[in-house]
């Protein structure tokens, strides 16, 4: 799981049946520098599938592979990143 920061929000104009009214975000990964607030510790923007309704700025928890398409289990969900959660704080030690 990364914690990433949303920067927008994408439209499809076809998806798969599955996905049919999904939101979907473009959310950036932060490192430990970008969580700090240095624009160093930024990745390369990546589409998250997201039902927790996050919006432009919010810091998310992002799963990825695999385990992106695990809370729909048995239902099967073409997904490579899904929003787990939204963060209201993080402390870096």
């Amino acid at each position: 799981m990364r914690v990433a920061e949303v920067i927008g929000n994408l439209t499809l104009s076809a998806c798969h049946p599955t996905l049919d009214g999904a939101t979907w975000l473009i959310a950036v990964p932060l490192s430990a520098d970008g969580i700090a607030g240095h624009r160093g510790g930024r990745g390369e923007p990546v589409v998250v599938y997201d039902e927790c309704h996050a919006g432009q700025g919010a810091v998310v928890a992002v799963a990825e592979g695999p385990e992106a398409s695990n809370p729909f289990l048995p239902a099967m969900k073409p997904l490579d990143a899904y929003t787990a959660a939204i963060l209201d704080s993080i402390d870096i030690q």
